[in-house]
This record gives structure tokens, C-alpha cells and sequence, in this order.
């Protein structure tokens, strides 16, 4: 007859309560050695989940605390313009001001308070193409899914991250490519706009993971390709280990550097919800990373192809898990085609249709990269002093009809209040209305759809 054992903890408990983390451990590991000949106890698996635990709330600790830094920035910026603002003007308000507001899903808008000052942008000069031809903010996928409208060469998945449980992510797996589905090829002019992540942390035995940094690739090819490779007949890449670089290669010749920028590093984009666009002018190549221009090269695509497709690269080439690989997100991703000529459409044309004023969900908030196309059109305007011009703002078909109406007149005044303080128009030139969600350019039944009826108008008068 086997006989068991009976163990009594009282003694080891005290050992425990008065052990320093250090010594906790090791009593649990010594614990574990006494007890495996006379217990059940997984004591191995417990210390391994407490690990993954204490991991896990490390990362959700910093990504909290840069998106409440980034937060509190933003809503000491709203309230300096609620104080200025005078006799009626219309005044920009928080997500928390505007709550019960049913959100019309501007680009990129979701409940951060990720914006900063409009004046920090002063130097920005990113113009969004005309038309967006590919928009995903992840809300189609469900949490823990990879999204539909992409492929891969391994796995990731859609998450919140931190305690905003309202804009979701992509997560990338380590050593893994992602490309969106794209219909439609990109022309001599297009755009693209990204938000990212980048969060090094500890991995769940505590050590340090590896610098997380990414990759993208614009490129010419016939077929989809998922390796991380360049691949295709021409194309042009961004890495960012170290400085920001850009190659390119087209048939018959070796991949070239052609420049980097020093002004940026992924280091100083910890713990930050960091915004990147891109613009490409038939060669010219145009890199912002939030506010600032990094990169501005003139001859960095190669002509003659057709570019179709779009690759993002997460750590190449290291072989490394998930748990070492430093952390990286990937979330409202905008494609966009066509340079505006906004002179001529507003002066000649006597209308002018922009989608690069963005808002804040369910807000008046311009959002802070908008910056780039207020200022080109307050310049059309003071080069025409005497053209008048009416701001229409438009919604697409998410949420209540009343409410989208009321939102939608919202943001045409805060586009003209901005006009008036921020660049100098005269308030007797600038008259507002909104049409809500009354009248679509686009079906309101896809993502791209959405983000073309989210659209402001200027008419001249």
C-alpha cells in the first residue's frame, strides 16, 4: 500500500512572507523540488503564467502611459482653445465632451485623444490624395482574428491595446510580412497613411526583448509574395534598424541605398502612438513621422512600372520568437490616389472636395495632420481676397441620421474657426453648413466607401 504524505505549508508561508522577490523565487523553486515526489501541484506552470502575467502588465502599464501622456496633451490643448475661443465662435470639444455623440468615423478617427496642438504641425506640408482607394481600421475583424482584406507569410492578430478598448491593431508576429489587398494600382501620384505602435518591454522570464523596428515596400509585381523579401520587378523600401533608409531596385539590377535620414530613430517612438505618411510624386519619395518630414528624396522610385502592391516587414531576417521580438502595432492604414490641385478646382472650378481634415471620433477636434491641406487652402484664399466660400461638411452613414446632421455642421465650423485664428482668413468670407450623411459619393458599404463620403466641401460663392 502506497502511503501518502502529509503536507503541512505554515512553515514555508512564513519563509515566503519575509523572502525578498529574489528569494521568493527561489523558495518556489525549491518549494517545487520538495513537493515533486509527494504532490500534484504544477508549481512550473503557475511560476511560468505568474511570469507571462507580470509581463503582460508591463506592456499594458507603458502603452497606458503613452497613450495618457499623448491624452492629457490633447486636452490641455482643447481647453487653451475653449478659453480663447470668442462671442460664439465655434469651439472644439474632447471625446469625454462629446459623449453619446455617435461617432461618423472620419480616417483614422477613433476615442484617443491622440491629437497634438494644430500649431505644432506648422511645418507640415502632407496634402492626402483625392480619393482613398483602401481603408482599414480593423473594427471588421474580430479581436484575436487576422483581418480578411489582408495576407501574410505567418500570423498576427487584431487587439486592443492597453485600457482603450475602442481602436484596434494589428499585432505583428516576429519575422512576419503583412500586405493589405489592393484594387487598385498607385498612379504617378499617391498617398499613404499609417498609425504605429512600438513598445520594447520585458518578455515573461523578464528580460529586455529586442528593438522592435519594421519595414515597407512599395513595389511592382504580378503576384502576391509573403516572404519578406523585396521581390517583384521594381520597388523602392524603407527599413528602420538604426537610421531610417531607403533602397531601391528595379529588373536586372542589384538593391541600392539612396539615402537615410538621422533625424529619427525607433527609440525615441516608445510607448508613442506615432503617425507615418508617405507621399510619392512619380520619383520624388516623401516620409513624415508625425509633424516631421524625415525623408525627401527625388529620385527614389524607379519609372517605367506600375506599382500595386504594399508590404510591411517585422523584423527581417531575425530569428526570433514573439516573446523577444520587441512589440509592434499596426492601425488605420489609408491608401489614397491623386494629387489635388486645390487652386484650380476652388477658383476655376468653383469647388474643392478635400478628405485631409480629419476629426476625432464623434468631435470637432481637427486632428493635428490636417494641418498640411488647412494651410494650403487658407494660402488659395489669401491669394484671392475676394473669393467667399461656403464649408460643407459630410459624414458617412454610421450612427443617427439627427446626430450626423448636427455633427457635420460642427466640423465646418471648426474648420472656419481654425481658418480665422490659426491663418488670417476674415470671418465675413467664410459661411458653414452640414449635410450629414444625406449625400453619399460612394456606397456607404465598405471601408473605402465610408472614407470617401467622410469629406469636406468648399464652395465659392
Amino acid at each position: 500500500m502506497q502511503i501518502k504524505k502529509k503536507i503541512t505549508f505554515g512553515p514555508y508561508l512564513n519563509i515566503l512572507i519575509k523572502s525578498d522577490m529574489k528569494k521568493l523565487i527561489l523558495t518556489i523553486i525549491a518549494m517545487a523540488v520538495v513537493f515533486a515526489g509527494h504532490s500534484q501541484i504544477d508549481i512550473g506552470g503557475k511560476i511560468k503564467n505568474k511570469l507571462n502575467d507580470r509581463a503582460n502588465q508591463k506592456t499594458d502599464e507603458a502603452i497606458d502611459k503613452g497613450l495618457n501622456e499623448a491624452e492629457n496633451d490633447a486636452k490641455k490643448s482643447t481647453k487653451k482653445k475653449d478659453k480663447n475661443s470668442k462671442d460664439g465662435a465655434q469651439t472644439t470639444t474632447t471625446e469625454e465632451q462629446t459623449q453619446g455623440t455617435p461617432t461618423s468615423s472620419a480616417a483614422g478617427e477613433k476615442p484617443n485623444g491622440d491629437n497634438r496642438d494644430l500649431k505644432s504641425y506648422s511645418k507640415f506640408d502632407f496634402i492626402p490624395g483625392d480619393k482613398v482607394t483602401f481603408y482599414d481600421d480593423f473594427t471588421q475583424a474580430a479581436i484575436g482574428d487576422f483581418p480578411a482584406n489582408w495576407n501574410t507569410s505567418g500570423t498576427g492578430e487584431v487587439v486592443t491595446i492597453g485600457s482603450n478598448t475602442t481602436e484596434r491593431w494589428l499585432k505583428w508576429g516576429a519575422g512576419v510580412s503583412y500586405a493589405p489587398t489592393l484594387t487598385t494600382p498607385f498612379p504617378d501620384n499617391f498617398t499613404m497613411e499609417f498609425d504605429l505602435f512600438l513598445n520594447k518591454g520585458e518578455n515573461s522570464t523578464g528580460a529586455e526583448r529586442n528593438d522592435p523596428y519594421f519595414g515597407l515596400t512599395i513595389y511592382s509585381s504580378g503576384k502576391d509574395e509573403f516572404d519578406g523579401s523585396e521581390g517583384g520587378k521594381a520597388g523602392v523600401n524603407l527599413t528602420t534598424q538604426g537610421a531610417w533608409q531607403i533602397q531601391n531596385w528595379s529588373e536586372g539590377e542589384d538593391v541600392r541605398a539612396i539615402g537615410e535620414s538621422k533625424q529619427i530613430t525607433n527609440s525615441t517612438l516608445y510607448g508613442k502612438k506615432t503617425h507615418i505618411s508617405v507621399w510619392g510624386q512619380k520619383q520624388r519619395l516623401r516620409i513624415y513621422v508625425n509633424e516631421t518630414k524625415v525623408l525627401d528624396l527625388p529620385q527614389a522610385i524607379p519609372a517605367g512600372f506600375v506599382y500595386n502592391r504594399i508590404k510591411f516587414i517585422n523584423n527581417p531576417g531575425l530569428n526570433l520568437s514573439n516573446d523577444d521580438a520587441g512589440e509592434i502595432y499596426l492601425a488605420n492604414i489609408r491608401v489614397a490616389i491623386g494629387a489635388p490641385d486645390m487652386r484650380s478646382k476652388l477658383i476655376t472650378d468653383g469647388k474643392l472636395v478635400t478628405r485631409g481634415i480629419t476629426f476625432n471620433s464623434g468631435s470637432d477636434l481637427i486632428k493635428a495632420e490636417s494641418y498640411g491641406t488647412l494651410k494650403e487652402i487658407a494660402q488659395v484664399l489669401k491669394d484671392n481676397a475676394a473669393v467667399k466660400v461656403k464649408i460643407i461638411g459630410h459624414t458617412d452613414s454610421d450612427g443617427a441620421d439627427a446626430a450626423n446632421l448636427e455633427l457635420s455642421k460642427k466640423r465646418a465650423a471648426a474648420i472656419k474657426n481654425s481658418l480665422i485664428k490659426d491663418f488670417g482668413i476674415d470671418e465675413s468670407r467664410l459661411v458653414t453648413d452640414g449635410k450629414g450623411e444625406a449625400e453619399p459619393v460612394s456606397p456607404n458599404t465598405s471601408a473605402e466607401g465610408k472614407a470617401n463620403n467622410r469629406r469636406v466641401e468648399f464652395i465659392k460663392l
